[in-house]
């Protein structure tokens, strides 16, 4: 009985640090939200100013990110694709071409990987958008616009791991999107063609 005590005793304090690691985002997220409009502003007239795609890259966490806001962009009239930084530096760097912009996310911005690949673009002439926490970083540096993704903390117990930077810049790169379809007069119907599949396309069907 004491060990059953014990153990709620201890997911009571676990519980309370999820819920607590979930205030620190919310926080991060309004922080964020108060900073980001001229960014926003910067990098949406470098991405319209685009005849080509989106490509964003990254690695591990950043590059799980990346493909979140590759898709969102592609589903909401943005044509966007992720390249892994890795793979771009063994052939699918092919992908780019001096109509495309650039998304690189890098938390620090000293990812070699990342900024080796931001190098290569730099040099075909593409136009490159930097996701980092530090705006003096060698990837905001090789940017021509810079996304600030800094945080106070990560948001896990341990405070080490992408929490609460990997949720700031996921909202970042909605943040984006929704100015996007804004800018571009994005409708339901269009939205809809996007979607014809699973609960989401049924719903936009019934509603149509």
């Amino acid at each position: 009985m004491v060990d059953n005590i014990d153990e709620l005793d201890r997911l009571d304090e676990a519980v309370r640090a999820g819920v607590g690691a979930m205030r620190i985002e919310a926080s991060a997220i309004t922080v964020a939200a108060d900073r980001i409009a001229p960014q926003l502003s910067a990098a949406v007239r470098l991405i319209r100013g685009a005849r080509g795609r989106v490509l964003i890259s990254g690695i591990g966490k950043s590059g799980h990110v990346g493909a979140k806001i590759a898709a969102t962009l592609a589903s909401t009239g943005t044509p966007a694709q992720f390249v892994h930084s890795s793979e771009a530096l063994h052939g699918d760097s092919g992908m780019a071409t001096p109509a495309d912009v650039a998304i690189l996310i890098s938390n620090s911005g000293e990812t070699a990987e990342v900024n080796q690949f931001a190098t290569m673009l730099k040099r075909w002439g593409v136009p490159m958008i930097a996701m980092t926490r530090d705006p003096s970083s060698t990837l905001a540096d090789l940017c021509d616009v810079h996304l600030d993704i800094a945080v106070d903390r990560e948001a896990d117990p341990l405070g080490l791991a992408p929490t609460t930077s990997t949720t700031v810049t996921i909202a970042i790169g909605d943040a984006l999107a929704a100015v996007l379809m804004t800018m571009s007069g994005f409708t339901p119907e269009q939205f809809a063609e996007r979607h014809p599949g699973g609960a989401l396309g049924a719903q936009l069907g019934a509603g149509s």
